[in-house]
């Protein structure tokens, strides 16, 4: 009987040692799942640029993401892109967001990530996400010029849905 207790304990251990492990290697992406834009908390340079809303939805993809993303721009004019992208820092293309046609995408750590936008291959933005480690927030600082031409640095902070 004692021998019995010895193996199902050493086998509970094991099959606990094993899941934390399984958890470790296959913990979620920071970034998957439904953001919407604090207004609130963000600042935008020039102001008159900021959108009045925006949510965008983050899917895993192997390796990287997928992003749809609903925005009413700072005219009230509805926007919907999307794009699939590796973390591999090459170009992909983004569909129905008329500042940008490609972004590419590269992992910091598992809480930050670099982003480069660019139309007609020129870089228009350059964005540094950082993901809160509680998982409820991220922080984005973006750099770069916008459609209209003018110089942008704008700090927005996201709200998990």
């Amino acid at each position: 009987m004692k021998r019995y207790r010895i193996v199902a304990a050493s086998a509970g251990v094991s099959v606990g040692c094993v899941m934390l492990l399984a958890a470790g290697v296959y913990a979620a992406d920071p970034q998957v799942g439904t953001w919407k834009l604090n207004l609130a908390k963000s600042k935008y340079d020039p102001a008159n640029v900021a959108p009045k809303s925006q949510t965008n939805k983050i899917e895993a993809v192997g390796g990287g993401q997928k992003t749809i993303a609903d925005r009413v721009d700072a005219q009230g004019k509805a926007v919907h892109y999307e794009f699939t992208a590796k973390y591999d820092g090459k170009d992909y293309p983004v569909t129905g967001d008329p500042t940008n046609d490609t972004v590419a995408i590269k992992k910091v750590d598992d809480h930050t990530f670099e982003l480069t936008d660019k139309k007609g291959g020129r870089v228009t933005t350059t964005i540094r996400i950082v993901y809160s480690r509680d998982g409820k927030s991220r922080t984005a600082i973006q750099a770069g010029t916008n459609a209209q031409g003018q110089k942008v640095s704008n700090t927005t902070v996201w709200d998990r849905q």
